[in-house]
């Protein structure tokens, strides 16, 4: 089945789908050039399919595509960013050490 990633803007939050089905989301806070990720769940259901990783490369690439600082307030974000380090980058240096990165 076909996975896709869609932003929801009136939710403030970036939805994945598989096979049609909504299967998780990223909540976001968006202030001028910088992008807050504040909490990433993924439906029990669609559990072990590695839709978690696929949403945060979705997420960041796009942060990246639209020259947003990341702030990954999410732990799940935060997570992730440690082990592809390609990622660190998005975070402001500065702010490196609040995050653990």
């Amino acid at each position: 089945m076909a996975t896709r990633v869609a932003d929801n803007t009136d939710e403030s939050r970036f939805e994945i789908f598989d096979g049609g089905e909504l299967a998780g989301f990223v909540e976001y806070h968006r202030f001028r050039d910088e992008i807050a990720f504040l909490h990433t769940e993924i439906d029990p259901r669609f559990g072990g399919r590695g839709l978690g990783g696929t949403l945060a490369r979705s997420v960041l690439d796009e942060a990246r595509k639209q020259e947003l600082k990341v702030l990954p307030f999410c732990p799940f974000i935060r997570g992730w960013l440690g082990k592809h380090p390609e990622y660190t980058e998005l975070v402001p240096e500065a702010q490196h050490a609040r995050f653990g990165l």
